[in-house]
């Protein structure tokens, strides 16, 4: 599993455009979405995806060959400035991380879409704490049997600390577009 690590204290991200050669993004950073955008949208997603990857192979032979991307649709909450999500431990996401922890998680609406790309980490107690009755509000949907498995650590709760964040807008594509990074 990822190493466990204390929760920091959330940055402010810097934004820019995001380097996108041949679509015309204007240069500059005036009419960049306010990282308040972002944040919203993370917040307000019922659904994300989240994509991981296995790589089969020893570090020094990784390829294209060898590397397999695993999306899946889970469920989560933007907190503290990092994306929660509970898994089985057993799951192909959980696998993949504990190898690899980098990793793209994506808002649901496409037209508003987020993109964050990070690092998961094993979230300490007091998140999953602080996670669960957020978790019950959020998606009616009752913990109290998964309860004792998730603060002991027995199951895995991963967050995710951005790095660089996308945010493309369709409506304003063009004049919008922001890629933020933290550091």
């Amino acid at each position: 599993m990822p190493a466990r690590k204390k929760s920091t204290p959330n940055r402010r991200p810097k934004s820019s455009r995001p380097h996108m050669p041949g679509y015309g993004l204007p240069t500059g950073k005036k009419g960049l979405l306010p990282w308040s955008w972002a944040e919203q949208r993370l917040k307000k997603s019922h659904n994300y995806w989240i994509t991981t990857v296995k790589s089969v192979g020893s570090p020094r032979n990784i390829s294209p060959h060898n590397v397999f991307p695993h999306t899946m649709v889970v469920w989560g909450l933007w907190q503290d400035g990092r994306f929660l999500f509970s898994t089985g431990s057993k799951s192909r996401k959980a696998h993949n991380l504990a190898q690899n922890a980098n990793c793209v998680v994506c808002t649901e609406l496409a037209q508003e879409a987020v993109i964050v790309e990070g690092a998961a980490e094993i979230a300490d107690v007091a998140a999953r704490r602080k996670l669960l009755p957020a978790y019950e509000r959020k998606y009616k949907f009752d913990m109290s049997a998964m309860k004792q498995d998730i603060l002991s650590m027995k199951e895995p709760v991963f967050a995710v600390r951005p790095r660089v964040v996308f945010g493309l807008w369709e409506k304003q594509f063009m004049e919008k577009s922001t890629r933020w990074t933290f550091e």
